[in-house]
């Protein structure tokens, strides 16, 4: 895996300063509650609905879109299988997006999904040959002996519904918040995942520990042969909420990771990740630096933006869906600079490219947003700034 060349100075980010929240806002209680699923067999029905309306478009910027889907409930990854669309919800269902029809289908699991503050049905994949194995992956919180914890299993699609096959890892930290979530395939044809610090910093910088941590795993979850730590699945490490995983052409690995709250706060970063990597957390954040420690190639400073789902466009720019920030930032690896390419439409949670078009998931009904009465929506950004 190829490194990138260090920044030494970091950006001061200040753009659309009007637009960012406090980090604090982020990790705030009182974020939308979830009811779990009472038995493995999972209680919640399945529905169909049809958008009736022709494809909108915002008249009130400059910037344009299409609506896929909407009153998406707290959705979190957008996945696709050639022109289906797969999104999945914090509170345990997946909704299959087909042309103007959406199908919120049932996910059966052995454990249930635990879906308060920061945790639930987190991160979704589909297998690479799915179109013939019709297996995915998935991500998600629970609870067990009294704690929160994450797990990553796999699923078996049945047409209507998916059901867990295997279970590849549990007993991940988790907590209220900092549970990381996002899984991704390396150009290596691995699993990487995210971990958060499970609101115990300190387990950051454990090795010994899953949490604060990128995870590397073959695609039936034996720990690989060249991990950096033998027999663990750690390949990095001193992490406190990672959530965007994105590799350029050259198969340089970034990561995208929320910084503290409260004061001071901010200090959201974008990580070149490299095997066995230290990235500071709990003990630098910023700029500040030290021995050993590798800092990150950008940082917002103050106040905070939040980054969630990440990719990689043809000019190798990153494009970053921001919950705080309420925007779709794009990051120039080459130049360093940072900037805004679409707004006004409330916290974004993912965005995926496909075909060269951008989609990007709405958040605004996680408990922290100002959701509309057609959020959350899947949008197809026609322009960007």
């Amino acid at each position: 895996m190829l490194s990138l060349k260090r920044i030494s100075t970091l950006l001061t980010f200040s753009i659309c300063i009007g637009l960012l929240a406090a980090c604090g806002q982020n990790d705030a209680p009182g974020a939308i509650q979830f009811t779990s699923a009472a038995s493995p067999k999972a209680t919640f029905d399945s529905a169909v609905s049809e958008m009736t309306a022709s494809p909108e478009f915002n008249a009130g910027s400059t910037e344009a879109y299409e609506v896929i889907a909407e009153k998406l409930r707290a959705p979190w990854v957008i996945a696709f299988a050639d022109d289906v669309i797969y999104v999945s919800e914090r509170e345990g269902h997946i909704v299959k997006i087909e042309g103007k029809q959406q199908t919120r289908q049932n996910v059966y699991l052995t454990k249930s999904v635990q879906g308060g503050g920061e945790g639930g049905l987190l991160g979704f994949l589909l297998a690479p040959d799915f179109e013939q194995s019709q297996l995915a992956y998935a991500y998600h919180t629970y609870e067990e002996g009294g704690e929160t914890l994450n797990r990553i299993v796999q699923l078996k699609y049945t047409g209507e519904s998916w059901e867990e096959a295997h279970a590849l890892l549990e007993g991940i930290p988790g907590a209220f918040n900092h549970n990381g979530g996002r899984m991704a395939y390396g150009p290596d044809k691995l699993l990487y995942i995210t971990t958060g610090d499970a609101q115990q910093p300190e387990l950051s910088q454990d090795t010994r520990s899953l949490a604060g941590k990128i995870l590397r795993m073959t695609l039936d979850g034996k720990v690989p042969a060249d991990n950096p730590f033998a027999g663990s699945y750690v390949f990095s490490y001193g992490h406190r909420n990672p959530q965007g995983l994105a590799w350029t052409d050259k198969g340089v690995m970034l990561v995208t990771e929320h910084g503290p709250s409260g004061s001071p706060g901010g200090h959201d970063e974008i990580n070149v990740i490299e095997p066995g990597g230290n990235y500071g957390w709990p003990n630098v954040y910023g700029d500040q630096t030290g021995s050993g420690l590798i800092p990150p190639v950008y940082h917002s400073g103050e106040p905070a933006i939040a980054p969630s789902g990440a990719a990689i466009d043809d000019q190798n720019r990153m494009l970053i869906a921001t919950l705080a920030g309420r925007s779709l930032y794009r990051y120039n690896l080459e130049t360093t600079e940072m900037a805004v390419v679409f707004n006004g439409e409330g916290r974004l949670r993912d965005v995926k490219l496909k075909d060269g078009r951008v989609y990007v998931i709405t958040n605004n009904t996680d408990g922290r947003g100002s959701p509309s009465a057609t959020d959350d929506r899947l949008l197809l950004l026609t322009s960007l700034k």
